[in-house]
């Protein structure tokens, strides 16, 4: 049974106490009337909220354009007055009398919170004003854009002591814990919802061939239940959570921690982790990421506190709620994933929003109004019922199982006679083929031969001809078969969609932006840009899943290689 549905507990470990809201009583802020500019962002933004947390308020005032209206300030509860008042404060700390706070906080050793409500009381015009230049210097600044660099890395698949296909996967590094944090390679995965880490108590020989998390050598760690309860006798059972992915599967325990993005203390939040305690082989020991970060939406959590990007929304007001995935269409390319926004050159075209369709599911899902090959539709999907999924941690479309023998069917075609009597290996992604449309009314993805194609031809015999074959060109789709609620009508957009298309992920307004893909992105000083992919195939291999020479796509990998990961259970191990 999932846990997705129960509500959660009021115990909130110490390491949330910076995020949770200040029981102080504020002295009530009285901006003066020339703050116009503060008074018209908030205007018409009260609509009965008594609360407001920072995050709210900064992002309410860049929606709001600065239309003129009532102070919102006036309406907020004297906790959220006091949350307000330290943000606006921290954005232009030079100018009204922060360090004069600071001082006056050491001095006396009562909290920032409490000196701040001194220095309003003892300064009132100079702490308004602050207020209101700060709020509008932040709400106009443009926010900033956190790209890490991902790494490619192939898996080869062996039959008969030859390779046959490669698996893929992307993943790159986020720290953990504090002083010293502790890097871990990640997939970040659009397919699932949490943060999964190996630990250290782990002994399988799955989880000691990766960097295991050390519970003792973080100070903001924290041990906690599923719903956050903490945990005060380590002796006793704990609960345990279950985590099924397509080829794979993930148990483990509860931890509250501080994960960055970078080494940097500036882009951090506080995130609850599953430290796992046992990991299958495939596909956790076949590849050399350590975990998984999950970049589905909270419904895919066993609540909000385990959602990474969303837990970063919160804690960081000044973060814009997108992140943005660029896979380069070659091995030499900078494959990166940005949060905060995206890298204006990675995208080649307009920016096209498709509104994501059944998001209490959790799915970055869209709905799909037609499918057509080669100009005809394919009438499964005609009604406009079908959907599609776009799962970072795939490496294949996949396609409906109802309709995928169709598909094959439509998009094979015979490898011109010319091309077949030249006697050289010939890859089937440079051999013409239909375009693979998916139609979304806001645009429309497409898909070439080189990126749907299996690179090697198949010997076919022709019907009617005793003795005679010819080479055909085949599609490499995954026959899916979901279940409901998502139901048997859902395809998944995984590498190829992801190379061909730069995706935005709007976390607030729950839609998906898609841009023809764009240059690489430069990224400096990170030490992880610019890195080979790991295991690249030989050139001109025609092994499923090889990169076409040349750059241009890869065609996919064999065997999927998905994580596709959902909260299948999560269960108290107590009597």
């Amino acid at each position: 049974s999932s846990f997705t549905d129960l509500p959660e507990t009021a115990h909130s470990p110490p390491a949330l106490a910076g995020t949770a809201r200040r029981g102080l009583q504020a002295t009530p802020l009285r901006p003066p009337s020339a703050c116009c500019v503060m008074a018209g962002a908030y205007g018409n933004l009260g609509h009965g909220r008594a609360d407001y947390s920072n995050a709210d308020i900064y992002r309410e005032m860049q929606r709001s354009g600065f239309q003129q209206g009532s102070n919102v300030v006036s309406q907020m509860s004297p906790t959220s007055q006091v949350d307000y008042s330290a943000y606006s404060r921290g954005a232009a700390v030079d100018v009204y009398g922060w360090q004069q706070q600071q001082q006056q906080q050491k001095a006396t050793g009562v909290s920032m919170a409490e000196a701040s409500t001194q220095f309003a009381a003892s300064n009132p015009q100079q702490y308004s004003t602050g207020m209101c230049s700060a709020a509008a210097a932040a709400a106009t600044a443009p926010p900033a854009v956190r790209t890490i660099p991902i790494r490619k890395q192939y898996v080869p698949i062996v039959k008969n002591g030859s390779t046959v296909a490669y698996k893929t996967a992307y993943f790159g590094n986020v720290y953990v814990g504090s002083p010293e944090p502790q890097a871990f390679s990640v997939v970040f995965d659009t397919g699932s919802g949490h943060l999964i880490l190996p630990s250290s108590g782990c002994e399988s020989e799955t989880c000691t061939k990766h960097r295991r998390y050390k519970r003792g050598s973080s100070s903001s760690a924290v041990d906690i239940e599923y719903d956050g309860r903490l945990i005060t006798d380590l002796s006793k059972p704990r609960d345990q959570l279950r985590i099924s992915f397509g080829t794979g599967e993930v148990s483990g325990e509860f931890v509250q921690d501080r994960i960055c993005l970078t080494q940097s203390a500036t882009d951090c939040s506080s995130v609850r982790v599953v430290l796992a305690t046992a990991m299958t082989p495939d596909p956790f020991g076949l590849f050399d990421f350590d975990g998984v970060l999950g970049l589905g939406t909270t419904a895919l959590t066993l609540n909000d506190h385990f959602s990474f990007f969303g837990q970063m929304v919160k804690q960081n007001p000044t973060m814009h709620p997108r992140f943005a995935v660029y896979l380069a269409d070659s091995d030499e390319g900078q494959s990166a994933i940005s949060f905060g926004g995206h890298e204006e050159p990675c995208a080649a075209s307009e920016v096209r929003w498709a509104p994501v369709a059944m998001p209490e599911l959790g799915y970055w899902q869209v709905q799909i109004k037609s499918v057509r090959m080669g100009g005809k539709v394919l009438d499964e999907c005609e009604d406009g019922g079908c959907r599609a999924i776009l799962d970072t941690g795939t490496s294949l479309v996949g396609v409906p199982r109802a309709v995928s023998r169709a598909m094959h069917r439509r998009l094979a075609r015979p490898v011109p006679e010319a091309l077949a009597a030249a006697g050289a290996d010939v890859d089937c992604r440079t051999v013409a083929g239909s375009a693979l449309e998916f139609d979304l009314g806001s645009v429309v993805v497409t898909l070439g031969q080189e990126d749907y194609s299996r690179p090697k031809p198949y010997n076919m015999t022709v019907p009617g001809q005793a003795s005679a074959w010819r080479l055909w060109c085949r599609s490499l789709l995954l026959p899916v078969d979901m279940k409901e609620p998502l139901g048997p009508r859902v395809f998944i957009w995984g590498e190829p969609v992801l190379r061909k298309y730069y995706t935005i992920y709007d976390w607030d307004a729950k839609q998906v932006g898609f841009s023809v893909a764009g240059e690489s992105p430069t990224i400096s000083g990170d030490g992880q840009s610019g890195s080979p992919a790991i295991g690249a195939p030989p050139a001109g291999s025609l092994a499923a899943g090889a990169p076409l020479s040349g750059g241009g796509g890869t065609g996919g990998a064999g065997g999927g290689g998905g994580l596709r990961g959902s909260a299948a259970a999560a269960t108290t191990s107590s009597p």
